[in-house]
């Protein structure tokens, strides 16, 4: 069964990139990462992801420690533009054509985000790998993923992560957990699923904007998952 999802907003966690690591990004799981969006962009669709930082600095816990609230988020912004340049390049390694792009100013590292320029590369054949969050502080990647799926006129976001779904509890912790198949946006919001924060589900159910959570090293791949193959969550609007 071939996607009917013509151009998608992949959302990689910064963890996910640590791999078997607890910091910085493992580089056999970032080529396999790269790898399976290489091969999505070259069935036809139009790939943009928004990247995570965890795995080199996380605002929240930097603020924790004391550090302003504001400095540690601009921390973590630098943090998923070392992750967005690694992953571009490995896709680039890969045979498919990549830019990053930053939401905050840093012209010696990535062009300036604008959604203008981001269709524009979409449509020229780049996988587009979006960094620096929303380019302000207090608001999390997630949110950023959600923001960009729409401002880019996506058809869907994926949530990469290292988990395979929404679960009724945390799986690590709780052997009875249970995985939804489908799930709403309010339900997932009232019952404060941690999957993503309540601002990006919120932002999705106002836009009527899918997301799937997966697991980035799923058997199926993310072609698989497109596919409607592999174990993940479609949080959405009743069907």
């Amino acid at each position: 069964m071939a996607s009917s999802y013509k151009r998608i907003l992949l959302k990689v966690s910064g963890e996910a990139l640590a791999g078997d690591n607890s910091f910085g990004i493992e580089p056999p799981f970032l080529q396999a990462v790269a790898k399976q969006i290489a091969d999505t962009a070259r069935s036809g669709i139009q790939v943009a992801i928004v990247v995570g930082g965890g795995n080199i600095f996380r605002g929240m816990a930097g603020a924790a420690d004391g550090t302003d609230r504001v400095t540690a988020d601009l921390m973590g912004m630098l943090g998923t533009m070392i992750n967005a340049l690694a992953l571009s390049n490995a896709i680039t390694r890969q045979g498919v054509k990549s830019k990053p792009f930053s939401a905050a100013t840093m012209p010696s590292v990535a062009d300036t985000f604008t959604a203008r320029d981001a269709k524009q590369a979409l449509e020229e054949g780049f996988v587009v790998v979006l960094g620096g969050g929303t380019g302000n502080p207090f608001f999390t990647t997630d949110t950023a993923a959600t923001l960009r799926a729409i401002e880019l006129e996506c058809d869907v976001v994926l949530k990469g992560t290292k988990v395979d779904g929404v679960y009724s509890d945390d799986p690590k912790k709780n052997p009875e957990a249970v995985r939804y198949s489908q799930i709403g946006y309010d339900e997932v919001i009232t019952r404060n699923l941690k999957v993503m924060d309540t601002a990006a589900f919120a932002l999705a159910r106002d836009s009527h904007m899918p997301i799937i959570v997966y697991a980035l090293d799923e058997p199926a791949g993310l072609s698989g998952i497109l596919e409607g193959k592999g174990l993940s969550t479609r949080v959405g609007d009743p069907i």
